[in-house]
């Protein structure tokens, strides 16, 4: 088990809040209230308090379906030292006057605001985001860098920027709570805690999300060095396009080494993961964004919207279009396919 060390200062966060939107993700939900339960019972009193809040105090449905009373209503909101969002990415507000500036408000009156997975979408569109880094999810930011231009997205399981607390997913929500229990009660409190939900390795949230690579059952970070660099030269370049010849040379080896080195790690070719990772960047702008399918297409690097929707529906089974009114579709059991309930 690794020794810990803490990003999120030493502002004491014992009363937390988590503002709930139609279809959050429950895991993001879990992952802090049980570890923070946990060190309540192992310190014999209670430490943590949380509640739950609503936009209008109404209850909310997670990603599976559970409904959850709300303790408060955003309005009614006191007593908390942080509160954060969760929510899919394309959660909004029923007031988008009145939601974004309560928690302006918030801020300006000394309450640190967060966000977990998709809830970094509503927190930018209340604006506090603008200016600042923030951790999202590798699945989110092409769509978060297009929609919010003004926040600097990073590589990060979590990321505190002032007040300003974000977390990539569940996971990091899991070690965060950890840090948060190693600030209140120590270091022995916060390692009994995670050996009690058997997690081995706390990670500090300066640590860089893991990125998987399809059909390798690997993260990016454990690819071969030539692999791993060529991955990154091709995630710098989605929007204009980079020659597979020059991305050999960047990478220090030859063309023929770049593709027996990437077959063999990932079982394509350099050529048919990058467009696999053009592709991955225009769902996210289909599936979290209102952009034209044309600017999306010249945002992935593609000359045509009808070339990109040609690919899209040989790899993903449905055009851009119909991908767009399924995940937008309304569903009393949450987002459609569950998809944002996965981090």
């Amino acid at each position: 088990m690794t020794v810990h060390s803490s990003d999120f200062g030493p502002a004491p966060l014992r009363r937390i809040g988590f503002l709930l939107f139609p279809g959050f993700p429950l895991a993001c939900l879990t992952a802090a209230m049980e570890p923070l339960r946990t060190a309540n019972e192992l310190a014999g009193h209670q430490v943590f308090t949380w509640s739950l809040v609503t936009e209008t105090g109404a209850p909310a449905a997670a990603s599976a379906g559970v409904q959850f009373t709300a303790d408060s209503s955003l309005a009614d909101l006191e007593g908390v030292d942080c509160l954060f969002l969760l929510s899919g990415p394309e959660a909004e507000f029923e007031d988008p006057v009145a939601g974004p500036g309560r928690l302006r408000y918030l801020s300006r009156h000394g309450i640190a605001l967060g966000a977990v997975s998709g809830g970094v979408f509503p927190l930018a569109r209340s604006g506090v985001l603008s200016g600042r880094r923030c951790a999202v999810h590798w699945c989110y930011r092409t769509a978060f860098e297009t929609a919010f231009p003004d926040s600097t997205a990073v590589d990060r399981l979590a990321v505190r920027d002032g007040t300003i607390h974000t977390v990539s997913g569940a996971a990091a929500m899991f070690d965060l709570a950890l840090d948060l229990i190693c600030h209140a009660l120590g270091e022995a409190a916060m390692n009994e805690v995670a050996c009690l939900f058997q997690h081995p390795v706390i990670r500090s949230g300066s640590a860089r999300q893991k990125v998987p690579v399809l059909q390798s059952g690997r993260t990016v970070d454990q690819m071969p060095p030539a692999v791993k660099q060529a991955m990154s030269i091709f995630s710098e370049n989605v929007e204009t396009p980079v020659g597979i010849r020059d991305v050999a040379r960047m990478a220090g080896i030859s063309p023929r080494q770049l593709e027996r080195s990437f077959r063999t790690a990932t079982g394509l070719s350099p050529g048919e993961y990058y467009r696999r990772q053009r592709l991955k960047a225009a769902r996210q702008m289909v599936r979290y964004s209102w952009d034209s399918i044309s600017d999306i297409a010249h945002a992935v690097g593609y000359a045509s919207s009808s070339t990109l929707t040609l690919h899209y529906r040989k790899f993903y089974g449905v055009t851009p279009v119909q991908d767009r009114k399924q995940t937008f579709l309304p569903d009393t059991r949450g987002p459609v396919g569950g998809v944002r309930a996965m981090h």
